[in-house]
Order: structure tokens, then sequence, then C-alpha cells
């Protein structure tokens, strides 16, 4: 028997403060401010691992620059 290991697509606004180690409200407000880009299903907003990546990305390119 094969077993498949089902990877999620999107993550919903919890799954993502979990992930990050914020809470719900400053998650809720990053993606609202447009610093974590997210898509409105519904009632539901998913984010893209992806999007999740490019904000850590960003906020360490300029964490850095500033230490630089």
């Amino acid at each position: 028997m094969t077993t498949t290991v089902i990877q999620p697509k999107w993550h919903s606004t919890a799954e993502v403060a979990a992930m990050l180690g914020f809470g719900l409200s400053k998650t809720k407000m990053l993606v609202l401010t447009g610093e974590i880009r997210s898509v409105k299903i519904g009632r539901n907003r998913r984010i893209l691992p992806e999007w999740v990546d490019d904000y850590i990305r960003r906020v360490t390119s300029e964490s850095e620059a500033v230490s630089a």
C-alpha cells in the first residue's frame, strides 16, 4: 500500500500566524496592510506558502540593510 502525503496548497491566517510565531491580530494586520499577500475566498483569507516566504525574505533583507 502506498501512502500519500498531502501538502497544503495554501494557509489560513491563523496557520501563518503559528508558522511565524506571531499573534493572530498582528498577522491579520500584516495581511490587511498588504505586507503579506493574500486572496479572499468567500469570507476567508488564504495565503500561499510562497507569499509567506516572500514576506520573510523581504523582512530579513530589510533588517540586513539596516544593520549594514
